[in-house]
C-alpha cells in the first residue's frame, strides 16, 4: 500500500469524532502553554502522562502531538506582545516581533507568525509521511549490536544536546540509566536495588518520574526564584490582517524556514532552538531591507515561526522511526508510547501502522485547528498572562498530585501507617528536578536514562549471546560504525567549537590589551 493510501486511511481514522476532540484539547492546551512563560509542551504532557493511563492510545498520542504542534504556536505570543517567550525556540521571534508590536504593527507579526506556522506545519508534516517509510525500511535491517549502537547515539546526542555542558548532560544521563536498573531483571529473574521494597520490583514508573521532574522541579524552582517585575504587555492596535506587502515580504521567508527547520529538527543534535536561529540568520542575508533587521523587520518573524514549526515535526521522523528523542518533548512522547506498551522505532511501522498514520495524519488537522484558533482568539491568550503565578503552579502541583494518585493508588502500610509510596517517589524525584535545574543540569537526560536504558542493556545481552561474549561484535557492522561515529562527533565537536570560542576570546583580550 502506499503512503497516499495510508495517509488517507489515517486521515479518515483522525477524523473520527473523538480522535477530533482529543486532537482539539490538545491544541487548545499546548496554545494556552505555549502563551504562558515558562510552561512549555513538556511540562504539560508530563501532567498528562498519569490522566491519560486509561485513555485510547491513538487519542491520547494525538492529544500530546496537538499540545507539542500548539506549544509551538503559541510561543510566539508572548514573544511578540511582552517580549517574554514562552518556549525556548520563540526567542528569535522576540527579536523583531516586539519591536513591530512597539510600532503598532502587532496585528501583522502575529499574522504572519500564525500563518507561516500553518505553511510550515503542513508542508513538514507531508514530508515526515513521505521520509519516514524510508527511514523504517532501512532500520528493519538493523540487528542487536546495530540497535545497541542507535540507543548509544540517543545518550550521547541526549546529553550533548541538552544544557550548556556535554559532562552536566551525561551525568544526568547516567542518573537515569542507573534508575533504570532498579527492578527484577528479566533474564535472571533477581531483583536489583530494589531493598526489598515490593513496589520496587517493576522498575521505577516513567511517568512518575517525568511528572516529578519536568512539573513538581519546576514548580520548586519558580518558589525558590525570587519575584520578578510585571512586564508590560503590548496592545495589539489597528487590524491584525497583513497587508499585500506584507505577504510579498513574508511567503519566501516560510518556505526557508520550513526547508530549514525540518531537517534540523530530525537531527540527533539539532531542535527547534538552532532551526529558528539559523533560519533568523538566513532572512537576514536574504532580505531587500536588511536595514530594517533590529527595528522590526517582518521576515524575521515569518522565518524563525517556520522554522520552528517544521522542526517539531521534523523531531518526529527519529522518534517514530528509530525510536530516537532529539527534543525534552520528545522524551516525553516516547514515555507516553511506552505507558500504552508501544516502542517507537520501525515495528511499530509494522506491528501498529494505523495508529501511526493516524497519528501523522491527526498532525494535519492539528494543523488546520491552530490556525483556526490563533488569531480570532488572541485576546482570550492574551488574558492568561494575568494569572497569578502562585495560582498557576498550586494548580500544577494539585493535578500533578492527583494524576499520580489516579494511575497508581496502590498504599503502603507500616505500622499502624497508610501512606502512598507513588507519592513518596513523586515528591523525592521532584526535589531531585529541583535540585538538577538549581545547579545547571538538564532533565531530558534523566527520562532518556530511564527509558532507553533497558532497551539499550537488553540488546546488548542479545548481541554479546549471539556472539558467545565476544564484544568485537558491537563494532563488526558498518552500520554500527557510522553511528558510533556520529556518536562521536556530536560529543566532541561541541567541546571543540567551546574551546575555539574561548581561544578566539582569549586573543581578542590579548590584542585589545597591546
Amino acid at each position: 500500500m502506499g503512503t497516499f493510501d495510508l495517509l488517507l486511511q489515517g486521515l479518515l481514522a483522525a477524523m473520527e469524532p473523538m480522535n477530533l476532540v482529543y486532537a482539539l484539547i490538545g491544541v487548545t492546551l499546548g496554545t494556552a502553554v505555549g502563551v504562558l512563560p515558562g510552561i512549555g509542551p513538556a511540562l504539560t504532557v508530563a501532567l498528562l502522562l498519569p490522566v491519560t493511563y486509561r485513555l485510547d492510545p491513538a487519542g491520547s498520542l494525538i492529544m500530546f502531538a496537538g499540545i507539542y504542534y500548539g506549544g509551538m504556536y503559541g510561543g510566539s505570543t508572548t514573544s511578540i506582545l511582552l517580549n517574554t517567550p514562552g518556549e525556548s525556540a520563540s526567542i528569535v521571534t522576540a527579536l523583531e516581533g516586539n519591536r513591530m508590536a512597539r510600532a503598532g504593527r502587532g496585528g501583522p507579526a502575529l499574522a504572519t507568525a500564525a500563518i507561516g506556522s500553518f505553511v510550515a506545519g503542513l508542508i513538514a508534516t507531508l514530508l515526515l509521511a513521505f521520509i519516514a517509510p524510508w527511514v523504517v525500511r532501512f532500520a528493519l535491517s538493523f540487528g542487536p549490536a546495530d540497535y545497541f549502537a542507535l540507543m548509544v547515539l540517543a545518550f550521547i546526542t541526549v546529553s550533548a544536546a541538552f544544557g550548556d555542558s556535554a559532562l552536566r548532560g551525561l551525568t544526568a544521563l547516567f542518573i537515569g540509566l542507573a534508575l533504570g536498573l532498579i527492578g527484577i531483571d528479566l533474564q535472571t529473574g533477581q531483583t536489583r536495588l530494589a531493598f526489598g521494597i515490593p513496589d520496587l520490583f517493576d522498575g521505577i514508573e516513567v511517568t512518575t518520574l517525568a511528572v516529578a521532574l519536568f512539573a513538581i522541579g519546576e514548580t520548586l524552582k519558580i518558589a525558590c526564584a525570587p519575584t520578578h517585575l510585571q512586564e508590560q504587555v503590548e496592545a495589539v492596535k489597528g487590524s491584525v490582517w497583513m497587508t499585500i506587502e506584507d505577504w510579498k515580504r513574508s511567503w519566501a521567508s516560510w518556505l526557508r524556514g520550513t526547508f530549514i527547520g525540518f531537517p534540523i529538527g530530525a537531527m540527533p543534535a539539532g531542535g527547534a532552538d538552532v532551526a529558528s536561529f539559523l533560519s533568523y540568520s538566513a532572512e537576514k542575508s536574504f532580505s531587500k531591507h536588511p536595514e530594517e533587521f533590529g527595528t522590526g523587520a517582518i521576515e524575521g518573524v515569518a522565518g524563525p515561526e517556520a522554522a520552528n514549526n517544521a522542526s517539531a515535526a521534523g523531531t518526529l521522523v527519529p522518534l517514530l522511526t528509530l525510536g530516537l528523542p532529539t527534543t525534552a518533548t520528545a522524551a516525553i512522547m516516547l514515555a507516553g508510547f511506552q505507558q500504552f506498551g508501544l516502542q517507537p522505532g520501525p515495528l511499530l511501522f509494522v506491528n501498529n501502522a494505523s495508529l501511526v498514520w493516524a497519528l501523522i495524519a491527526s498532525l494535519l488537522v492539528a494543523n488546520l485547528m491552530l490556525l483556526v484558533l490563533n488569531l480570532p482568539l488572541i485576546g482570550v491568550w492574551v488574558r492568561l498572562l494575568t494569572i497569578p503565578k502562585p495560582w498557576l503552579y498550586a494548580g500544577i502541583l494539585s493535578f500533578a498530585t492527583l494524576g499520580t494518585i489516579g494511575a497508581n493508588a496502590a498504599v503502603m502500610r507500616i505500622g499502624g501507617l497508610a501512606f502512598s509510596f507513588e507519592l513518596l517517589l513523586l515528591l523525592a524525584f521532584g526535589v531531585l528536578g529541583y535540585l538538577l535545574r538549581r545547579f545547571g543540569y538538564p532533565i531530558a537526560p534523566v527520562v532518556v536514562g530511564l527509558i532507553l536504558g533497558p532497551m539499550a542493556e537488553q540488546q546488548l545481552r542479545r548481541a554479546l549471546a549471539i556472539s558467545q561474549g565476544d564484544p568485537a561484535i558491537l563494532f563488526a557492522s558498518p552500520v554500527a560504525m557510522v553511528l558510533y561515529t556520529v556518536a562521536a562527533i556530536a560529543l566532541l565537536l561541541p567541546l571543540f567549537l567551546r574551546l575555539r570560542g574561548r581561544g578566539q576570546l582569549l586573543g581578542q583580550l590579548a590584542t585589545d590589551e597591546d
